[in-house]
């Protein structure tokens, strides 16, 4: 049934905002959404009215309430999907057998997965380059492969300067209000932060490409309408600038120490640890993985310098804990930074080597051996563990971003 209460929000002179808005979601694939998350979803007005992007499945009815605030829904004349991820894409099928389009277009990479999710048949592929030329307005397409999804692309409106980036760009953020520009500044930088780190850093690579390639430096957007989070209607310099930064993933003398405990003495450790980097002129932060969330890990080491890690042995293996998040970690593939290795044991003590497997794999820089400590760690490891951190603190010094 259409949400008869759901209503659209203009965006430019022809683009409406007629997403949902999910409150309740807290978990995005492993990633926690602490503040819920919207499916944006907008329509373009016109001679022939498009549809960009779609919502997740079970918000398809708010969805056409939306839609239904500006035109009846079975005047849509075509849809275009920028990304094929289900949150995008679920109640695409549902939507082609009820508005029945004329033509649905992506990405030829999207082509292929909406066939695979879905079945879907007949879907018009297009490439860089091309455009969608109408009476009354023209659409351009521009695939961004990677970023995050094979099938990823941008859709730009040049007469409005509107710029669709789907999941570039956004955040997982629930809010009635629907422009960055109502929201506070610290929010809006802490949960692109958090997004970027859990959902683009391992393809910062692709994302420095992209923003550095003539293709985008053409567009000089006025409205950036990504597929999750607020519209960038002032304050998109701002986000572009930090997806620059964060690309770059250039050190500063922010150290994360990292560990979880069974009876406080890695906890003890990861204290004297915290203590050396701090005498070393690092900025710590210890976090535990007996209160912390992956994501939250994920997001602080976005712009670290330093990442020590700490785990003691359980059945002959690092704690769950530590193996859950090193294991996510692993696959964000952070870059440039530099650490250690310690935890303390009562039989055996294989988690040490395992932590070390794991920052060795990730390509952590780290000049001194592990320091692993039987049962409860005297002055002389505590002292041990001091001057590992202040050894990576004065290193850090030496190759920081901020230099302060």
């Amino acid at each position: 049934m259409i949400c008869s209460t759901a209503k659209a929000v203009r965006i430019s002179e022809r683009v409406y905002w007629v997403g949902a808005i999910d409150w309740n979601i807290r978990d995005f694939h492993g990633y926690t959404t602490k503040r819920g998350s919207t499916y944006n979803a907008y329509l373009i007005k016109g001679t022939k009215n498009i549809l960009v992007d779609t919502v997740k499945a079970p918000f398809k009815d708010e969805m056409l309430g939306r839609i239904a605030d500006v035109i009846e829904p079975g005047r849509i004349d075509y849809i275009i999907s920028n990304h094929a991820e289900m949150d995008h894409s679920g109640c695409l099928p549902e939507i082609i057998d009820l508005v029945k389009p004329e033509k649905v277009f992506a990405s030829s990479m999207g082509v292929r997965a909406l066939k695979d999710h879905f079945g879907l048949e007949g879907i018009t592929a297009v490439k860089s380059g091309e455009s969608l030329s109408l009476e009354d307005v023209r659409i351009d397409f521009l695939e961004t492969r990677m970023l995050h999804w094979p099938d990823s692309m941008f859709t730009w409106l040049p007469d409005d300067r509107v710029l669709f980036s789907q999941d570039a760009f956004g955040m997982h953020l629930a809010s009635s209000e629907r422009f960055s520009d109502e929201l506070p500044a610290e929010l809006l930088e802490h949960e692109a932060a958090v997004y970027y780190a859990n959902i683009l850093l391992p393809y910062s690579q692709q994302v420095q490409k992209l923003l550095d390639s003539d293709a985008v430096r053409a567009l000089v957007p006025e409205v950036v309408v990504p597929d999750h989070g607020p519209v960038w209607r002032q304050d998109f310099p701002v986000i572009l600038e930090n997806y620059r930064k964060w690309s770059r993933q250039r050190p500063t003398r922010k150290a994360v120490v990292l560990y979880d405990t069974m009876w406080h003495s890695t906890e003890l450790m990861a204290g004297a640890v915290m203590e050396g980097l701090k005498a070393g002129g690092a900025r710590p932060l210890m976090i535990s993985m007996g209160t912390a969330h992956r994501s939250d890990v994920a997001a602080e080491i976005l712009e670290a310098g330093a990442l020590i890690v700490g785990s003691p042995t359980l059945n002959n293996h690092l704690l769950p804990s530590m193996a859950d998040v090193l294991t996510y970690l692993k696959g964000l593939k952070p870059q440039n930074l530099m650490g250690g290795v310690f935890g303390s044991y009562g039989w055996s003590g294989e988690s040490v080597a395992q932590v070390h497997d794991f920052l060795v794999q990730m390509k952590v820089d780290m000049p001194d051996e592990p320091l692993k400590v039987k049962y409860v760690p005297e002055q002389a490891d505590l002292k041990a563990c001091f001057d590992l951190g202040d050894r990576v603190a004065r290193r850090l010094g030496e190759v920081s971003a901020d230099g302060d």
